[in-house]
């Protein structure tokens, strides 16, 4: 790495950037705080000015008074990671305050983003203003800004009310989700019976999340002090966090949240009930009323709502009406002017003691006595009427809405079939934990299930929530943990129940799940052998749990090639489902899909397709169409058609899953990375290689875990894997398959053979990917031997042999010798590949890096700009190539301290890098690196330490301990330590650099000496002169040897040598 120097007192800089590549940012601590925050208040506040300063104190009392509006408060200062922060925002809605010299060209990249609700504009001009709707003012002064941001900000919370829409089809999987959640949640939280400990842990979880918001702190002071003294409805309708932070918990399904808030949200529904006994107990409670309640609904929801008209809707939070119409319709005008909403102005029929929720006025009792006030319970339950436009307006319509009654038939039978669909034998938070499983939701259901683990009440509860965790974890594919968790419910059963329980086979089968997922056979096959011998003794012979034993082991056999035994208890499974099942149970499915596949291994492709047939016409017929399994059957036919040659066939049918899995599956699931791996295998069968090449690349990019190390395959597919294992940055591995490769090579070919020539030049490319550029060196020159004995004087893989035998004379600092050699290969790459062959590509980005690091910047901006013309014709706008051009380029800027430029070209290259390559790639740390070198020479010290440290979080997992590159990430750390004036993290990461760069550099290398300079710099610093002489003499000496008499740095070691010595 080249070497440079600050402008402060002689220290020297090692913060130039590499031209490698990269990938993917992780959340700092303010990035972590901010979503925290948005947890707690759909509305958050960004202040965009170009001169915010918060260490100003006009500024920081300003933000005070904006957070005493809105307490998320977000500042920003460049324009760009605003909209990048902006676009990160999935549930909360954005209110902006934009400075005059940014809005002229933030408004239009922002205004049509769903997520900006409304924009305030600092400044005096408002001519430019008028023309953007989500405007809502100019404004001069920031109490004027308060005033119209509280009633922006409550405008938002108005439109974020959360509703359902249920149609006349009650089926379950086709209800929306939040309908089941809401009910369930309210079912459960008036069955719990909470304490006041309950009520302690909040108040502390509400000050750790506002510990930096002094107006919140005291507003929970208050809440704690008088809490007893004030009804629930007072102190939801008081205007502060409470309020803001249940309604938002409710809208998103914050299990966490709610099962905090659980005793208020019981408080207050008992509070509305009682209030409701009071106010409509009497001679009128047989009169119906009308309420309103205005909000914005997003016009796919209105769509929806309008295709819905006579079936169901639910506010899924606690619902504020009014019973003054013009206040509500004000709500329903004011979002009308958003562009993403269409004003709606429910009109709400109720009678007064008929109804399934309760509900009541409290104008009287909120904490702020006006608008005549009605506050329906969570959950409350309408009958879509008719819906009309008001006032002959498109975006502003009148919904009627009935509340329903205890005798509304469709509503009781949709309710009992939740309630018996959702697991009716359990209670409380078990119910939802295990809705929440059902569903999918396995992050909610674990928080859900880690508090029931902290107030379980006797042992047999801690078996069945270790089984509950277990099993989220296992649909997370965290298999050793899902493994942890079955084995500690089972232990606890071993103690506490009888050998032949059928408790203990659920254990047995759950853990014979995992080892099959890990792919250990033999202890999955084990312990399904145990489940099935207590099933055995305890069952009927036609019990469906014993088929899903057969089913179980047949699977174990079959991955383990036994075909025979496999067909066998398939078939055992298949005779018991068609005895105890319907004959369009997914089960009578899930069986002929597993024959099926016996009949594939065994080559018998014919029976095979008929079985996945069977089960595919079964699964239609029984499953949704979204369901994984239908995704399995036709990832199946398609592998049968590819081994048959009909190619079409296969690839339709490989589409078909992929389509399915991306609507049903996260994007890292282990199917999803099978259907691409099927979909290149068809690609690979037609000579289609780039699209082959694409699919396998996207197929390991999520299966890197789960590929065995001793695959019985031939050479040819050692060297796939570890290509593929080389481009998601596992070197280790890249070269162990390698090597294996090499050593069948090497038993069946001559010694010139090409072949042998490829597996010594992958093994190369490891060995300089870790670093170790001596022996990667040796392996390219073996190479290039091996290729000129067998392969003509202009043969493009002799070019590849010159291009990498000058990456490594270029990695240990030869750069003539580099320069010469990336010559040579040009020349054979002119002679036999097209113009814009991505070989001659690579060429000029290698030129333009040696032009690069002997300065003549000219030449390698006009080297690396032909790269990345070539790339752009050739290779698709996210191809990690095209992120090497960009990477490079802003090396070169950099370097002429052209830093806006250098930065957005680092950026680029980020942004395409993030999509194509690992989290621990190398490529990756050297992107932070470069970013990081970028802040470092804008003197941004907190964003360069940042980024900076995401660099070294990556090397530390993916580079060897005594990596040149681990050095330069703490010596850049310690730099910036430095500048922020924190001599001893400063101190810590120059030794830990020194420490590897002993190992891993020459004694006279001129990184050595400038960590010897900056340490006795640090010594100096801190008064210690003694050490500080010491560590000025090392770097001297180290100067005196490797650098001309004249250079500066060797002037600079002997002026910090010389000043030290009259200090001594």
């Amino acid at each position: 790495m080249g070497n440079g120097c600050t402008s402060t007192k002689s220290i020297q800089t090692n913060a130039q950037p590499n031209a490698k590549h990269v990938s993917k940012f992780s959340n700092d601590a303010l990035a972590h705080r901010r979503i925290n925050m948005q947890r707690l208040q759909n509305v958050l506040l960004i202040w965009l000015d170009n001169k915010i300063n918060e260490n100003n104190a006009d500024c920081r009392n300003t933000i005070k008074q904006l957070k005493r509006v809105v307490n998320n408060v977000n500042t920003f200062s460049d324009d760009g990671e605003c909209i990048e922060f902006i676009q990160t925002i999935n549930n909360n809605k954005v209110c902006m305050i934009v400075s005059e010299s940014l809005g002229y060209r933030v408004v239009p990249l922002v205004h049509d983003m769903s997520q900006v609700d409304t924009i305030f504009i600092f400044c005096n001009n408002q001519e430019w203003v008028k023309e953007w709707p989500k405007i809502k003012g100019v404004f001069t002064d920031i109490t004027s800004i308060c005033k119209a941001l509280k009633q922006a900000a409550r405008q938002c919370e108005q439109n974020a009310t959360s509703i359902s829409i249920v149609g006349s089809n009650n089926k379950l999987d086709q209800l929306d989700p939040s309908f089941m959640y809401t009910q369930i949640l309210k079912e459960i939280l008036l069955t719990i019976d909470f304490e006041d400990k309950h009520f302690q842990l909040f108040i502390t979880f509400c000050r750790e999340v506002y510990e930096d918001d002094e107006h919140e702190l005291e507003n929970i002071n208050q809440l704690e002090a008088t809490y007893k003294n004030n009804i629930p409805v007072s102190w939801y309708t008081w205007d502060a966090f409470l309020h803001h932070m249940l309604n938002q918990a409710l809208r998103t399904m914050d299990v966490d949240i709610i099962v905090r808030m659980g005793f208020f949200i019981k408080d207050l529904h008992c509070d509305i009930q009682r209030l409701h006994s009071e106010q409509f107990g009497g001679h009128q409670s047989d009169k119906t009323f009308t309420v309103y309640h205005g909000q914005g609904l997003f016009k796919e929801d209105f769509t929806k709502m309008t295709n819905t008209k006579g079936g169901l809707l639910s506010f899924n939070s606690f619902l504020s009406t009014s019973e003054n119409r013009n206040i509500s319709l004000n709500f329903a005008q004011q979002a009308a002017t958003n562009p993403d909403l269409v004003g709606i102005l429910f009109v709400i029929s109720t009678n007064r003691t008929d109804s399934t929720t309760p509900f009541s006025s409290v104008t009287d009792v909120s904490y702020f006595h006006k608008e005549d006030e009605v506050l329906f319970s969570m959950h409350s339950i309408f009958r879509i009427g008719d819906i009309k436009p008001i006032d002959g307006n498109n975006d502003l319509y009148e919904a009627n809405l009935i509340l329903t009654s205890d005798n509304d038939q469709d509503l009781r039978t949709l309710n009992d079939q939740i309630r018996q669909e959702t697991f009716p034998d359990v209670e409380g938070w078990y119910k939802l934990g295990e809705l929440l499983i059902k569903t999918g939701q396995f992050n909610k259901a674990q928080k859900v299930y880690e508090v029931l683990l902290h107030q379980k009440t006797d042992e047999s509860d801690e078996a069945c929530i270790y089984t509950q965790l277990g099993s989220i974890k296992y649909n997370q594919e965290e298999y050793s943990e899902a493994l942890t968790y079955f084995e500690k419910s089972l232990a606890i059963k071993e103690k506490t129940l009888p050998s032949n329980h059928l408790n203990l086979a659920m254990s047995y089968y759950n853990i014979g799940l995992v080892y099959y997922s890990t792919r250990d056979y033999p202890k999955a096959l084990s312990s399904h052998e145990k489940a099935l011998a207590i099933q055995q003794q305890s069952l009927p012979s036609d019990h469906p749990d014993l088929g899903d034993s057969y089913n179980n082991i047949g699977s174990v056999y079959n991955s383990m090639g036994d075909y025979s035994k496999a067909l066998s208890y398939h078939e055992k499974a298949l005779a018991i489902r068609q005895q105890s099942l319907p004959s369009n149970h997914p089960d009578w499915g899930a069986s002929y899909l597993n024959i099926g596949n016996v009949y594939s291994n065994t080559g018998d492709y014919p029976k095979a397709l008929s079985y996945y047939k069977k089960a595919l016409t079964i699964q239609r017929q029984s499953l949704p169409s979204s369901h994984s399994d239908l995704a399995l059957a036709y990832n199946n036919i398609g592998n049968v058609y590819t081994r048959t040659g009909d190619y079409p066939k296969a690839l339709s049918s490989h589409e078909k899953a992929l389509a399915i899995r991306q609507q049903s599956l996260p994007s890292n699931h282990l199917d999803l990375g099978n259907t691409y791996h099927n979909i290149g295998d068809v690609y690979y069968s037609m000579n289609d290689y780039p699209k082959a090449l694409s699919s396998y690349e996207k197929a390991f990019a999520i299966q890197q875990q789960s590929l065995p190390s001793n695959h019985p395959d031939l050479a040819s597919s050692y060297i796939g894997i570890g290509n593929v294992y080389g481009n998601m940055g596992d070197y280790p591995k890249a070269l162990s398959y390698y090597e294996k490769a090499l050593g069948i090579q090497q038993q069946s070919l001559s010694s010139s053979h090409p072949d042998l020539g490829m597996s010594y030049n992958n093994i190369g490319n490891v060995y300089n990917n870790m670093g170790d550029y001596p022996k990667a060196l040796s392996n390219y020159e073996i190479v290039l031997a091996i290729r000129q004995l067998s392969l003509p004087s202009n043969h493009p893989d002799l070019a590849v042999s010159y291009m990498n035998i000058g990456a490594m004379y270029n990695n240990m600092g030869d750069y003539s010798k580099a320069l010469l050699s990336y010559k040579n290969a040009l020349a054979i790459q002119k002679q036999s590949l097209p113009s814009n062959h991505s070989d001659l590509c690579t060429s000029y980005m290698n030129i333009g890096a040696m032009y690069n690091n002997v300065g003549d910047y000219p030449k390698a901006l006009s080297n690396y700009e032909k790269a990345l013309a070539i790339r752009q014709q050739s290779l698709p706008p996210n191809h990690p190539e095209l992120g090497n051009s960009y990477n490079n380029i802003g090396s070169v800027y950099n370097n002429m301290s052209d830093h806006p430029k250098a930065l957005s070209s680092y950026k680029k290259a980020l942004a395409i890098r993030q999509q194509s390559l690992t989290s621990n790639h190398p490529d990756l740390g050297d992107s932070y690196y470069n970013i990081g070198a970028v802040y470092y020479n804008m003197s941004d010290y907190p964003k360069a330490l940042s980024y900076y440290e995401k660099a070294l979080a990556i090397r530390q997992k993916s580079l060897p301990p005594n990596h040149s590159d681990l050095g330069d990430s703490y010596f850049n750390i310690g730099l910036v330590y430095y500048n922020m004036s924190d001599y001893p993290k400063a101190l810590s990461n120059y030794e830990k650099a020194l420490a590897i760069r002993q190992q891993s550099l020459p004694s006279n290398h001129l990184d050595l000496g400038a960590s010897y300079n900056n340490i006795g710099v640090i010594y100096e610093n801190t008064g210690n002169y003694s050490k500080a002489h010491s560590f000025y003499e090392h770097a001297v000496q180290i100067a005196q040897q490797s650098l001309p008499s004249n250079h500066p740095n060797l002037k600079m070691y002997r002026e910090n040598l010389e000043d030290v010595k009259e200090k001594l």
